[in-house]
């Protein structure tokens, strides 16, 4: 517990230092560029919103807390596709990776990648303003390189270095930013035989890095310099945006509801909330659910909230009701080197959450977990 005190402390610092006192500012809301980094594209975590940052497991862990990749019991392989504001044609694919290492496995590695699939668009010009030139497609990517570490069974952390792009044919921004969080696990009950870690805390600062600023030819204007016989390229100066940094603080409780107090989890239901501190828009309240049958067959459903979240004209987010998701997880019929069941699984992920305008978000997702221990 001291030890996970004294990584909460170094937390709040370091965000104290890298985020402005000004964060949460109404005057500040909306003002952030790269407000890719704060969409969740895996099906499994945003079936209950923002809520398990404390209990996230494995490479879900590089949108809400990286302590999660600690959680990789080898190795993890994801793949995701969201449907965005389904109607507006907008999808985003998102790849994953986490790989345990090291002799007792307790180090894990990892690498994210998400891009957006955003279509084709009009080009369209202050002389052509009803286009007729053909189209361009924006590009949105981020490459995400992470390390976590299991320091006992109760106490993970781990940090996230994030690249980001966005372009267009003539105009592009490039940045970097960091991740850092950490989690810690214990037992409500320390004389119960199955009810081991079943209290969780997390937290995690996110998105804290340099401003990006946009160059490029589409900066450049022609100006006609007085009493001269030639035009000029002028380059026009742009202004950097900043990153769009956030704290996480949440916690989970697993409770078995097996008749018997001994029994293993065969049904086991979490309880999550997280409160998220956004320094450029509205501060989140999270709360969620899980129902799982022996981690076979899992239910979920969240609800993410800030002031006036469900009505049409002061929302801030497109999603303004409830999310849900499901996931169905096989395990492999393989042994492992002793002999006995391994635990590599094959799993099928989704999740709706619910919008206005448009008709939702649709994410799936499958994962392949591979543990030959």
């Amino acid at each position: 517990m001291r030890n996970f005190i004294k990584s909460i402390a170094i937390l709040s610092t370091v965000s104290l230092l890298t985020t402005d006192v000004k964060a949460g500012d109404e005057a500040r809301w909306g003002s952030a560029g790269a407000t890719q980094l704060v969409v969740n594209s895996w099906a499994r975590s945003s079936g209950w919103g923002r809520a398990n940052v404390a209990g996230v497991q494995g490479v879900e862990g590089f949108y809400l807390n990286p302590a999660g990749l600690a959680k990789t019991p080898q190795t993890e392989l994801v793949f995701a596709r969201t449907a965005w504001l389904r109607g507006t044609d907008i999808n985003i694919n998102t790849f994953a990776f986490s790989q345990a290492v090291g002799k007792d496995g307790s180090d894990v590695i990892g690498m994210s990648l998400m891009s957006w699939d955003l279509g084709n668009i009009p080009i369209t010009t202050v002389q052509q303003p009803d286009g007729n030139l053909g189209t361009y497609r924006p590009s949105f990517l981020n490459l995400g390189f992470g390390y976590a570490k299991k320091f006992t069974n109760s106490i993970s952390g781990g940090v996230v270095a994030r690249l980001v792009q966005e372009q267009i044919p003539d105009i592009r921004m490039s940045g970097v930013v960091f991740d850092a969080g950490v989690q810690y696990a214990t037992s409500s009950n320390p004389d119960s035989k199955v009810k081991k870690n079943d209290l969780k805390l997390g937290i995690a600062i996110r998105n804290i890095g340099p401003d990006m600023t946009p160059v490029g030819d589409g900066l450049t204007r022609k100006a006609t310099i007085q009493d001269a016989p030639f035009e000029s390229s002028m380059n026009s100066r742009a202004a950097g945006v900043q990153m769009p940094s956030l704290i996480h603080i949440g916690g989970a409780y697993d409770i078995n509801l097996d008749k018997y107090k001994d029994a293993t989890y065969d049904n086991r239901l979490t309880v999550a909330a997280n409160f998220n501190y956004n320094a450029y828009s509205p501060n989140f309240t999270s709360a969620g659910l899980e129902y799982a049958y022996k981690e076979i067959f899992m239910l979920r459903a969240g609800l993410d909230y800030h002031e006036g979240a469900f009505n049409y004209e002061t929302s801030f987010d497109a999603h303004t009701g409830i999310h849900i998701g499901a996931s169905v997880e096989i395990p492999f019929a393989g042994k492992n080197k002793v002999g006995t069941t391994n635990g590599s699984t094959v799993a099928i992920d989704y999740s709706y959450r619910h919008t206005n305008p448009f008709q939702g978000t649709h994410t799936f997702g499958m994962r392949i977990n591979l543990d030959n221990k």
